[in-house]
């Protein structure tokens, strides 16, 4: 079974619409595999696709901004890999955030979620800000304008790529 069939069979009773915005909701996978499930898949609009897969990724941040930090204190507190794997996330990021990212740091932020691969999206970039301590509504911004420039690269790899695909087999003559 593969990524999007486990997701389809997973989420059968929603319906495509919500499975689009709960896919980008996912960390790690985030809508870089919401859009080719919305249009591979389901055969969506790519504007309805991209739409519902920014929503969907958008979502957690304010969750994130405003938990992340006092659900990782309670359950670094009480588990011992709770709090191997906060210290090594945090460090992580602080170690990334140099005198460079810190004068460009908006700019810095929304280019890191742009790119669209794993663990450079919504959710870390939401990570990064908690941890260099940027504004709420100046990481907002920045990450969902990175969101959106992910967005249109990977809707515009996916629409190319399954006209390639018809091309290749066919079925566009």
């Amino acid at each position: 079974m593969d990524f999007a069939s486990f997701f389809v069979d997973l989420f059968q009773w929603l319906p495509p619409w919500l499975v689009v915005i709960v896919i980008s909701a996912i960390p790690v996978i985030e809508l870089r595999g919401a859009i080719p499930v919305a249009i591979g898949l389901y055969g969506m609009d790519p504007i309805l696709a991209f739409v519902l897969a920014v929503i969907g990724n958008m979502i957690p941040v304010t969750i994130i901004f405003y938990f992340l930090d006092p659900v990782s204190k309670f359950l670094s507190k009480h588990s011992k890999l709770f709090a191997k794997f906060f210290d090594w996330l945090f460090n992580r990021v602080e170690r990334q955030g140099n005198a460079r990212v810190e004068k460009y740091k908006d700019l810095a932020l929304m280019t890191f979620v742009a790119i669209p691969l794993p663990l450079t999206g919504a959710w870390t970039g939401t990570a990064a800000a908690l941890v260099l301590k940027y504004p709420f509504k100046n990481a907002f911004l920045s990450i969902l304008a990175g969101v959106i420039i992910a967005g249109i690269i990977v809707t515009f790899l996916t629409v190319s790529g399954i006209h390639v695909l018809d091309i290749i087999f066919g079925r566009f003559s």
